[in-house]
């Protein structure tokens, strides 16, 4: 990638606005798109086609599966951690590379786990999980933890004002497509879950599990 002082910061909803970008949802851990492709060979073509489309222009990560392959699209550098603008114009020929090759995005088929841990001390909280997944600080922030891999799930650190011996020290954030989100949240309810406020919404819903267990539902895309 160009350094980050070259390109400007783009917030999600300016990415969401820009043309070209349909195929694409931006989740707590970047732009992501989903492209079906049918078949482990077919995918491994696609990706083949990417890494055509975006030779001296940038890098994206690529997970190749036998039925898609998902790409996701960010700055994770150490000065700053996000979308510029640069990944509008990557997103644009990521899903051309994908038409030539007769794969069909899928929006819906896109999400991005983060675990949340409740802490009192966090400094300490977060030495001890850094050391134990081998995970690095995430730039600009004492609070999050990333895989240096950038496979395993983002940890982030949440202060508490004083202890709360009960269960739920740990929750779950899920990143979901913003046009997605209600409906998911639907489900969970009807499934036996409540909402537990939605105060910030569109930006996110606080749910909880019939035993008070909770997950936070995120939307990146419907928030400026």
């Amino acid at each position: 990638m160009a350094d980050v002082h070259e390109v400007t910061r783009i917030r999600p909803q300016a990415f969401h606005a820009a043309g070209g970008t349909e195929d694409w949802r931006v989740l707590g851990e970047g732009a992501c798109a989903f492209f079906r492709t049918g078949s482990f060979g077919a995918g491994v073509r696609l990706v083949g086609a990417i890494g055509a489309a975006l030779a001296g222009l940038g890098e994206a990560d690529v997970d190749l599966r036998p039925e898609g392959v998902t790409v996701r699209l960010i700055e994770a550098g150490e000065e700053y951690y996000g979308l510029t603008e640069r990944h509008v114009e990557l997103a644009r020929l990521v899903s051309a590379a994908a038409r030539e090759c007769g794969a069909v995005a899928e929006p819906a088929a896109v999400q991005t786990v983060q675990v949340t841990v409740d802490a009192l001390e966090v400094p300490a909280v977060v030495a001890f999980w850094r050391a134990l997944l081998g995970y690095r600080d995430r730039s600009g922030s004492p609070e999050d933890l990333l895989d240096p891999a950038r496979r395993g799930a983002p940890f982030y650190f949440q202060r508490m004002d004083e202890p709360r011996p009960q269960r739920n020290r740990v929750h779950v954030d899920v990143w979901v497509p913003h046009d997605l989100a209600e409906q998911r949240i639907a489900a969970a309810i009807a499934a036996g879950g409540r909402l537990v406020t939605d105060e910030h919404a569109p930006n996110h819903w606080v749910l909880a599990d019939p035993e008070g267990n909770e997950a936070c539902v995120g939307a990146a895309g419907a928030a400026g």
